[in-house]
């Protein structure tokens, strides 16, 4: 049995590792706490059920690649255009290499965001806030038609790039033209925004 006390952070270290060698489906709690040597009901005193803790591990990878994010929507020495064009840029590329990288915890992710969970629903609320405020600025600046709802222009933008960010459509990302139809949509929507 383990020796040192058991906090959260040991548990979801221990769990993406379960994770990346059982997968999202395989992977339970008794496997968990076998890999730290503690009963199941030591991880439950720290996570209520199973999809507490899924839901943890994915908010603590997606906590990884938020800075990365979070710069490219705040980059006000951008203008608004430009970094529209950036967070959506580093959206894809963010989910894109995830993906790539770190193949079970993006299906552990995939998974999360079908069920459609509170830590994937936090995830596309915080990015289309980020969407909306650059709308917004870009409204205010004149580069943005005047005429459009700035929460409906986010979710419409939101939804038009999903292709390339959402991952239920990460094995499309896989082709090698993925990059330049990104550009293309995210061209167009810019078009769609400017003012005339």
């Amino acid at each position: 049995m383990r020796g040192e006390p058991l906090d959260a952070e040991t548990i979801m270290s221990v769990t993406e590792e379960v994770l990346r060698r059982h997968g999202p489906d395989k992977a339970t709690v008794l496997d968990v706490a076998r890999a730290l040597g503690v009963s199941h009901g030591s991880v439950y005193r720290h996570f209520p059920s199973k999809m507490a803790l899924r839901e943890a591990v994915i908010q603590r990878w997606l906590d990884r690649v938020r800075a990365d994010l979070l710069a490219a929507a705040e980059n006000t020495e951008l203008t608004p255009p430009d970094r529209l064009r950036g967070l959506l840029t580093a959206m894809f590329a963010v989910k894109r290499a995830k993906a790539k990288d770190d193949p079970e915890l993006f299906a552990t992710f995939r998974a999360l965001a079908t069920e459609h969970s509170a830590v994937s629903t936090a995830h596309v609320a915080e990015l289309l806030g980020w969407i909306r405020a650059i709308v917004v600025d870009g409204i205010a600046s004149g580069d943005f038609a005047a005429d459009v709802d700035p929460d409906v222009t986010a979710r419409a933008i939101l939804d038009a790039t999903s292709r390339f960010h959402s991952p239920v459509h990460a094995a499309q990302w896989r082709s090698a033209e993925i990059e330049a139809e990104s550009e293309a949509v995210i061209t167009l929507v810019l078009n769609g925004l400017r003012a005339r």
